[in-house]
């Protein structure tokens, strides 16, 4: 997207980021990368991206559905299952049960003031991951709902990330 003033679609130019927190508490910066590391040992890639895009919807972070779309989409998701995704509890022909079973537990984790997460969203994980798999998508949505506090308060702008193999 432009953001030139002569453009005549009228885009918003961007906001400015509030502070680049990596840099300034970089030790925490490097905590997490670390916890994201180990939270997604064991998880299946496709699956892992839809939970950080799912719980990146939820908290309204730009900057990380921007980064996770464009992952997604880069190691092969489908446009279809991306676009879907915010609905889809009437789509879900577009998932796996397990998928399914780990985008209910997503929303549960990241709202916990909706009641915590129940024990039939809790179970039907269970139903499909193995008890040290389902213990790293915990860790994974924990991870991601984490990261998305930290770019939603800094005000990290979304538009710029490259997937790793389109980084030039």
């Amino acid at each position: 997207m432009s953001t030139n003033d002569n453009d005549t679609r009228g885009f918003v130019p961007e906001h400015t980021p509030r502070m680049e927190w990596a840099k300034l508490a970089p030790d925490v910066y490097k905590a997490m990368w670390q916890l994201e590391q180990a939270a997604r040992k064991g998880l299946d890639s496709s699956l892992y991206h839809l939970v950080k895009i799912r719980a990146s919807q939820i908290n309204h972070c730009a900057f990380c559905l921007d980064m996770h779309t464009k992952d997604a989409l880069a190691e092969g998701e489908s446009v279809e299952r991306i676009i879907q995704l915010s609905a889809w509890e009437e789509s879900k022909h577009f998932y796996t049960r397990k998928e399914i079973a780990a985008i209910e537990l997503t929303e549960a984790v990241t709202v916990l003031t909706d009641g915590f997460v129940p024990d039939e969203v809790y179970e039907r994980a269970a139903e499909f991951f193995e008890e040290a798999e389902l213990a790293h998508l915990i860790a994974g949505i924990t991870t991601i709902n984490a990261w998305n506090r930290f770019s939603v308060a800094t005000r990290k702008v979304p538009g710029h990330y490259k997937p790793a193999g389109a980084r030039s």
